[in-house]
């Protein structure tokens, strides 16, 4: 069976067509590992910003429970009073 001019017509417009897509498909792979590069970004932004919070937070509630004691402590004098 011998191709004939159609038929090689219509391979090579398949093989453009698959090139193409490989093109299109390499582009949307390259700007989906960015946008996760920029997602992981903002996740370790929001990791570190939460541990921050954290350790503020944790200072503070030190602080108060030792002003707690400063009082319970102050009260307990003034009761013997």
């Amino acid at each position: 069976m011998q191709p004939t001019d159609l038929t090689i017509e219509i391979l090579k417009s398949i093989r453009d067509e698959v090139r193409t897509t490989n093109t299109r498909i390499e582009t949307l792979r390259a700007d989906t590992n960015a946008r996760f590069d920029e997602t992981n970004q903002l996740i370790e932004g929001v990791d570190r910003r939460q541990v921050e919070t954290e350790v503020r937070l944790s200072t503070e509630l030190v602080a108060v429970v030792g002003a707690v004691r400063e009082v319970r402590d102050l009260l307990r004098e003034d009761r013997l009073l």
